[in-house]
């Protein structure tokens, strides 16, 4: 699946999850939206996830998540493994055009509707058409700094914004702690 139009990144770094999105929302080949909302907290601020892909299809996915979560009281693997499921067999949801990353205190897993259910091996997760240059960017500042992991996703983000025309400087961020 392609995903365009974002860039959405996380960060697990001393401790700390950090999760940013881009703003940027295009139709086709025209900027309609500078200051989207791609990520949420969910289950009592315990969770973090964010979306790449249509903004119905990634609210869809939100809804469907958070249920998931309620289901398995606040189990963020429980919860992505019946997602991913879920997602696969069920002729609907596997219309969605959308990635999903969530992200606990302790664990982060990309999913989407092939039934992919990824967990990072170096903490980083990076999903949308700025998601390679972003992860690039993280991996690097990971290695080389002694930055925090909201600052590195911030700092990853911006970066990604200067190379993917899909990503602007309109960043959103939240932390886990």
């Amino acid at each position: 699946m392609k995903t365009r139009a974002t860039t959405v990144l996380c960060v697990r770094h001393r401790g700390k999850v950090a999760m940013g999105a881009d703003g940027q929302v295009t139709l086709d080949h025209a900027i309609m939206k500078h200051g989207a909302r791609k990520i949420r907290r969910l289950y009592k601020d315990s969770i973090l996830a964010g979306f790449a892909g249509a903004a119905a299809d990634g609210f869809a996915l939100f809804t469907r998540f958070e249920a998931k979560l309620e289901e398995y009281h606040g189990n963020l693997e429980r919860a992505a493994v019946e997602l991913a499921r879920d997602w696969r067999t069920d002729r609907a949801l596997r219309r969605l055009e959308a990635l999903l990353v969530v992200a606990s205190d302790k664990r982060s897993f990309l999913l989407s509707g092939t039934g992919d259910l990824i967990e990072p091996d170096d903490g980083l997760l990076a999903v949308g058409s700025g998601g390679p240059c972003a992860l690039a960017a993280a991996r690097a500042l990971l290695r080389e700094t002694k930055l925090s992991a909201r600052e590195i996703a911030e700092k990853s983000i911006h970066i990604a914004a200067e190379i993917c025309v899909f990503t602007n400087e309109n960043i959103t961020l939240q932390e886990l702690k």
